[in-house]
């Protein structure tokens, strides 16, 4: 593939993922019994997608999207409701697609990645030390950040009400939509490394494309940076060959980088400079 057809391909997923997003969390509010539309539902996903990206533990992702919600006169907790049973409709899908690329792939996968992630390991073992100790203090740094989100009422009562007269048909559709989510976003990188001119197996490429995206949920750094760099140049993906850092900084961008551009030119359109540097603040000091 050359890097004209992997671009307009890379572009293509990342505009079905964004449109399945704001799709699946419009449909859940509205089967809450509240109006959202399109660009609303978007809009909070992009600060969402911004602020998961730039925090550690992407502890800002749930109360940047539920300021969006509040933005678009959502009540506060049917919006808590909404990214709840996000939630519970997403995370299936991925235990379902991660469990069955560990049991197919996972063999091959090590053989390609094991050694060179074990020679890489090796070889750097100052960085490695480094990224620990970074995700150490990160954890009790953000630990001591209480969540705004914590601070909205959640009234337990008021949220069964929802989950009661709320119809099954949006969660229903939520599964088809998070596994676009997820297959669009995996496939950006397998896209990537078609244009190199031995490409990994596709297999393992996958389940490395996989595990690259989706440890970031637990790490601790902003996007997990550092480690997951460390694990894509270790052969985490299999060997790119002389491409590798090029790769890295593309598959950053789709996959991160959009993200973040669309959610801080979105949020300082609705709510100035300003409020983005006052929040940042906030964010920086967790006194």
């Amino acid at each position: 593939m050359s890097i004209l057809e992997a671009t307009l391909a890379c572009i293509a997923l990342v505009v079905i993922d964004l449109v399945a997003r704001a799709w699946r969390i419009q449909w859940i509010v509205q089967g809450l019994g509240h109006r959202i539309g399109f660009w609303d539902s978007f809009v909070l996903n992009a600060f969402g997608d911004a602020a998961c990206a730039l925090t550690p533990l992407r502890i800002g992702g749930e109360p940047a999207r539920l300021a969006g919600m509040l933005r678009s006169r959502v009540p506060a907790t049917a919006a808590f409701v909404a990214i709840s049973l996000e939630l519970l409709a997403a995370w299936p899908v991925i235990l379902v697609v991660g469990g069955w690329l560990v049991w197919r792939f996972a063999p091959s996968w090590w053989s390609m990645a094991g050694p060179r992630l074990a020679g890489a390991a090796a070889d750097a073992w100052p960085w490695v030390l480094v990224v620990a100790l970074v995700s150490a203090v990160l954890w009790w740094y953000a630990r001591k950040v209480t969540s705004p989100a914590r601070l909205v009422g959640r009234p337990v009562r008021r949220a069964m009400v929802y989950w009661r007269r709320m119809p099954r048909w949006p969660l229903v559709a939520s599964l088809p939509l998070s596994f676009l989510n997820l297959a669009t976003r995996v496939a950006i990188l397998p896209v990537l490394a078609s244009t190199v001119p031995q490409p990994p197996e596709i297999g393992p490429l996958v389940l490395g494309s996989f595990a690259l995206l989706y440890s970031q949920l637990v790490l601790p750094t902003p996007s997990g940076a550092g480690a997951v760099e460390l694990g894509f140049l270790g052969g985490a993906a299999g060997d790119l060959g002389s491409r590798a850092g090029w790769l890295l900084l593309a598959w950053r961008f789709y996959t991160n980088g959009v993200g973040v551009i669309l959610g801080i030119g979105l949020a300082a359109h609705a709510y100035g400079w300003p409020a983005l540097r006052r929040l940042a603040r906030r964010w920086s000091d967790p006194h």
